[in-house]
């Protein structure tokens, strides 16, 4: 079968490789699609963190965010998943210690992920083999689009809910990265209000295939809140209106953004960190103690993928417009090397179809 391989730092090619084989308690799925992930980019650049600290190394074979069909059966599965839509989980535990038994397997102290590290191999190829624990079905509604888009949708859902708020109160999210455009999609799905704050002009032409730029980015002024609509916006720093964020999600790569989060939440509220920086963040623990604010940190999708797939399942979410385009296996390397590919919608997230 065709597969991608990382070889080394921005070295990275199609290989011809040995299919896997279903063994005990796994199966063997055909891909239908994948994203690409920021974590792939990382891990092709070789600036991931992983590499450096031993989690990680190459030869690699990336790919995390799919979906596909079961087409073999290792001993002790089930027969009826034979045939069957998946998604799975990334976040593989021992399943014996006492993280794994409690069901926080994602911070298991030898967890392996698939695509990223302990030399799991990843979904960038027509097959790819998965323990049956972490398989996710996926209805006939899920279609492949949405199935790839179920583990960001994972982590942006479990973000959502962190941020602890009620139908009606508001939440700002920091970024418009594909993680942040899913939160926001979440949260209005469960009748939060919703806005987004993002660098420039450029964020609002990706919001608004999703329905989420009701209100227009007015950089370089000062917007009042009784003119701010009731419904979600798509502000920067500058056009920021003075309101109560009830809950504020750092969805960025900023290391600035989790000080402006802590700033600007209402006290005694919640502050979610989902977002990575490249270099360590500054937030003063002094105001976070003053303003009684509850920090939370968001780790992996794995709680959140349940939910997901059923947003995506009943339409209550459609978070579609967000991939660009579906490229083939081929062109992976250049995509991860920054190339768009020809006919690229707006949408920041791209998906490759392994079987092209």
């Amino acid at each position: 079968m065709r597969a991608l391989v990382f070889t080394g730092p921005r070295k990275a090619e199609v290989r011809d490789i040995e299919p896997p084989v279903a063994t005990p308690g796994e199966v063997v799925v055909d891909v239908e699609r994948v994203g690409v992930c920021g974590t792939d980019v990382e891990l092709f650049t070789g600036e991931m963190s992983y590499l450096h600290t031993g989690r990680s190394w190459y030869p690699l074979r990336p790919g995390h965010e799919w979906c596909g069909v079961v087409t073999a059966l290792g001993d002790g599965v089930a027969a009826e998943w034979l045939g069957r839509r998946v998604t799975g989980d990334t976040m593989l535990g021992c399943g014996r210690c006492a993280r794994c038994r409690a069901g926080r397997h994602h911070v298991c102290a030898e967890l392996a992920e698939i695509g990223i590290s302990r030399g799991r191999p990843g979904a960038l190829a027509e097959q790819l083999a998965v323990p049956v624990t972490a398989l996710h079905p996926l209805p006939d509604t899920v279609d492949p689009t949405l199935g790839a888009l179920a583990e960001p949708g994972g982590n942006a859902l479990r973000a959502v809910e962190a941020a602890g708020l009620q139908p009606g109160e508001r939440l700002l999210i920091l970024g418009t990265g594909t993680i942040g455009l899913l939160a926001a999609l979440f949260a209005r799905a469960q009748g939060i209000e919703a806005h987004l704050l993002c660098r420039d002009q450029e964020a609002l032409r990706l919001a608004q295939p999703l329905g989420l730029a009701t209100a227009a980015v007015r950089a370089g002024s000062s917007a009042r809140a009784d003119a701010h609509p009731a419904s979600a916006g798509v502000w920067t720093r500058a056009s920021l209106p003075e309101l109560p964020w009830h809950a504020v999600v750092d969805a960025s790569n900023a290391p600035g953004l989790p000080g402006l989060a802590l700033e600007l939440v209402e006290p005694a509220r919640r502050v979610v960190l989902i977002g990575l920086a490249g270099t360590p963040s500054t937030l003063d623990t002094r105001d976070l103690v003053l303003k009684d604010v509850t920090a939370v940190g968001i780790l992996g999708g794995s709680a959140g993928l349940a939910g997901a797939i059923a947003a995506y399942a009943d339409g209550s979410v459609d978070a579609r417009p967000l991939v660009a385009v579906t490229a083939g296996l081929a062109e992976t390397v250049g995509i991860l090397a920054g190339r768009r590919p020809a006919g690229a919608g707006p949408g920041p997230k791209i998906h490759i179809d392994p079987r092209r």
